[in-house]
């Protein structure tokens, strides 16, 4: 399976305008794009096709006056943002057809300079290489210092240039894993585990373990209120305004990357420690539409289970999801009552058939891996047949052990 690897960058200040040159290229012939397929459908006339594109707003446009500048950064940026807004049309009308799962996609926009993250890629045709040294020599922008926090497991097929909106630059590598290394990594377990997720506990364990929610942004807060009022006061256009911004999204980062690694640390002990596990389906847009909405995207809930996605695809884990809509709050556990909805505010109550007291967290994760069909497993057998769709996210960077690290 396909993952990317994400490591810091830190150019200097010669390849950051090399940089934001290959970033404005990527965006101008993007935007070309996208102004010939519009043009061409008011026009009643067919869309261009991609090599039409290619010829016409990347070799000739290099040879006229108003897009010469093309030529200053590498072909292979200037392709791959032809081939992006390429899959952009193509999703789109997959989206329109219903060929497409998930949510309706609208026709593709404009790119902004101003946008909050720029990004090109490199191929491995445009010969980037890692040195000696554990720079990352990219074309015509030369060796850039990498913070190296793992060893890559591979060679990897294609490099991302990713600056965000705190001005941060990041390096992904597509990197294509080994099943049978991964396996060996990962020793066959006989336990499962069902899990409930909560906004008192971040999530609770049908073993009766209970991880507190860490809150990030809630922690946050007053630092975030702070330097947003900040940049309320700076005069539009002014440098001051540019400096408040990213002191604002500097702080934004923080909790984004907080939240980040706490779902990584979690996903990675949970996966390596059981052999199936089971989680429910909660509806987290119609949650957040509610008055606990800052609470739920504090959590993070989607974010955590596309993790368990791939990764338990990656190490051969099972992992089975059950309907929203499942009574794992109102039955009892014990004998399989149904007592009936609950408000949220009874942490503890009665079972009124067989006398046991539940706490309603805990109980509720005992049905969840119960209904899910994981209450028996047998040591070394599958816990549940079917394969689990991966996500193609970062791979984290705990519970396993690395090896010699990159220079």
């Amino acid at each position: 399976m396909q993952l990317r690897y994400s490591f810091r960058l830190y150019p200097d200040p010669g390849q950051q305008r090399a940089l934001a040159k290959a970033f404005g290229c990527a965006r101008v012939v993007f935007n070309d794009a996208v102004r010939a397929r519009e043009d061409a459908r008011w026009a009643g006339q067919p869309f261009p096709t991609a090599g039409e594109l290619s010829r016409r707003l990347v070799t000739e446009a290099k040879r006229t006056a108003e897009r010469s500048w093309l030529g200053e950064v590498s072909a292979v940026v200037l392709q791959q943002s032809l081939r992006d807004a390429e899959t952009a049309y193509r999703n789109f009308s997959a989206s329109l057809k219903g060929t497409r799962k998930g949510p309706k996609l609208g026709a593709p926009r404009l790119k902004s300079r101003k946008d909050a993250r720029q990004s090109v890629r490199f191929t491995a045709n445009a010969r980037w290489s890692i040195t000696d040294s554990g720079r990352l020599n990219l074309p015509k922008i030369g060796p850039v210092k990498v913070k190296w926090s793992r060893a890559l497991p591979a060679t990897p097929s294609s490099v991302t240039v990713v600056m965000d909106a705190a001005g941060r630059y990041f390096a992904s590598f597509v990197i294509d894993t080994d099943p049978a290394a991964d396996a060996a990594r990962m020793p066959e377990s006989d336990q499962t585990i069902g899990i409930d997720l909560g906004l008192t506990h971040f999530a609770v364990l049908s073993d009766g373990t209970k991880i507190d929610s860490p809150r990030f942004l809630r922690r946050a807060e007053k630092k975030l209120k702070k330097t947003q009022r900040e940049l309320s006061r700076k005069q539009k256009g002014s440098r001051n305004r540019v400096k408040a911004r990213l002191k604002v999204a500097r702080a934004h980062a923080k909790v984004a990357d907080a939240r980040r690694e706490f779902h990584h640390q979690l996903s990675t002990k949970l996966i390596s420690e059981n052999q199936g596990i089971a989680v429910e389906d909660l509806s987290v847009a119609g949650l957040a539409r509610t008055r606990l909405a800052k609470s739920v995207h504090d959590a993070g809930w989607s974010s955590f289970i596309g993790m368990l996605k791939y990764k338990a695809q990656r190490y051969g884990r099972t992992l089975v999801t059950i309907g929203r809509f499942e009574p794992t709050s109102q039955t009892c556990s014990t004998c399989g009552a149904v007592d009936g909805p609950k408000p949220l505010n009874v942490r503890e109550w009665t079972c009124g058939a067989c006398g046991a007291v539940h706490d309603r967290d805990v109980n509720a994760a005992i049905n969840v891996k119960t209904a899910a069909g994981l209450a028996v497993s047998a040591c070394g057998a599958p816990v549940r047949p079917g394969a689990i769709p991966a996500q193609r996210e970062e791979t984290g960077s705990h519970g396993f052990p690395t090896g010699n690290r990159a220079a």
